[in-house]
């Protein structure tokens, strides 16, 4: 399993949010290149990183700069935030970024993002769908958390067939940032319902043995964020611990 440490990047700066909310916001002062640079020595081969000023926005607004990180530091990124056109895509990709999140617009206009499926290539390209309970539901949340989708999780899936998309990074809103370990029950769901896809835990992580009980599930990345940030394991541990016996 890929481990996948995170950079949410606001007004230049690396912060976490609680549950997805721009009001709750934790800063860190780190400088993005540093931290990077750090989990490229560590061993990590991917980094996550989002433009959560684009998220909020709905636009790009530190695509550049993710561009000059993908460009100075040897390690491969997954990024996004504000991505809304072919145009995005193409600009993040070309500026270095391996693989460009797409999230709202996966939910909101999946035929626009099919036809960017088949112009990228399914390796270019990880659909984030995030979700929010809605009573025994699982709904997805657009437009940087604020807005509930009118379809639920596995309708929003329904729309990409199989060998359309192949990474899908799944995020329980209610777990983001709070340190409660990963929805194993979901991930599980989810990964029996679409076996085709790879999936990425996102939110909750909080232990070595979080990490360890998602790719026992069949989880093919997991972000880890906050864990990180407030030293709760180190990322060589995190790296560690997914290298066969």
């Amino acid at each position: 399993m890929i481990v996948y440490p995170a950079i949410d990047l606001k007004d230049g700066i690396c912060v976490r949010l609680m549950h997805g909310r721009f009001d709750q916001v934790t800063r860190y002062d780190d400088q993005p290149a540093a931290r990077l640079a750090a989990f490229a020595a560590a061993g990590a081969t991917w980094a996550h990183i989002v433009d959560l000023d684009g998220a909020e926005a709905g636009r790009a607004v530190q695509h550049a700069l993710i561009g000059e990180l993908a460009r100075a530091i040897d390690i491969r990124i997954q990024s996004g935030g504000g991505v809304r056109s072919a145009d995005d895509v193409a600009a993040l990709i070309d500026a270095g970024v391996a693989r460009v999140v797409v999230g709202s617009l996966a939910v909101s206009q999946p035929e626009t993002v099919a036809d960017w499926l088949r112009r990228f290539g399914p390796d270019r390209i990880t659909l984030a769908i995030d979700v929010k309970a809605d009573g025994d539901r699982w709904v997805p949340a657009l437009k940087g958390w604020t807005e509930a989708a009118g379809v639920d999780l596995w309708t929003a899936l329904d729309r990409y067939p199989p060998n359309l998309a192949r990474h899908l990074l799944v995020t329980d809103v209610g777990r983001d940032g709070a340190l409660t370990g990963p929805n194993l029950d979901l991930l599980g769901e989810i990964i029996r319902r679409r076996p085709d896809l790879k999936v990425q835990a996102s939110g909750g992580v909080a232990t070595v043995a979080d990490l360890t009980a998602a790719a026992a599930l069949g989880c093919d990345g997991a972000i880890v964020g906050r864990a990180l940030y407030e030293n709760r394991f180190t990322l060589e541990e995190a790296l560690a611990a997914q290298e066969p016996a």
